[in-house]
């Protein structure tokens, strides 16, 4: 459990240190010029646990986005993910439910994540809901995004390094 908020609180600190760093006088005039919207993406995520309980995990996903600035955005994510067992036991489906906040760290186009939410169990008898949360690394081009995430599903006991790739757009 130590690890755990050990683990949080590193997070917290990396992203605190990425937002005071990003700004000044030059990028505060860069904002002002800025057009705030909302994206959509659709995402494929591929995982592999890193515990013993599950083999690997696939799903898909639904992120909104809203840009703070050039180099910050808000964001909201669901979707399914499926964790994948061997040949008797039941696999776990759940619906993911997260907000976060994205920073830009370098050239407008890579960027560390940070989500918290919940899992709703909701296969194969499974009726458990996990706080879960979620660090990541990721690109962003115009339309593509490809990130790299840790997630950790508390009350499953388990969690997964996973693969994002996503089609987004502007609304």
């Amino acid at each position: 459990m130590k690890n755990l908020k050990n683990i949080k609180l590193l997070v917290f600190a990396v992203i605190a240190m990425i937002y005071t760093s990003t700004s000044s006088a030059q990028q505060t005039e860069e904002i002002k010029d800025y057009n705030q919207g909302f994206k959509l993406g659709f995402g494929l995520n591929a995982g592999l646990p890193t515990d013993n309980a599950y083999d690997w995990a696939l799903g898909g996903d639904v992120r909104l986005q809203y840009d703070l600035s050039k180099r910050t955005s808000l964001t909201l994510t669901t979707g399914f993910t499926n964790l994948f067992v061997g040949d008797n036991a039941s696999d776990l489906g759940f619906i993911p439910a997260k907000a976060g906040f994205k920073a830009f760290v370098w050239e407008d186009q890579f960027y560390v994540l940070g989500e918290v939410g919940a899992g709703f169990a909701v296969t194969n008898g499974y009726n458990d809901t996990t706080f879960l949360w979620a660090p990541g690394i990721g690109y962003a081009g115009k339309h593509i995004d490809i990130s790299v995430r840790y997630e950790d599903y508390h009350k499953f006991e388990t969690n997964q390094v996973a693969l994002r790739v996503a089609y987004g757009f502007d609304l």
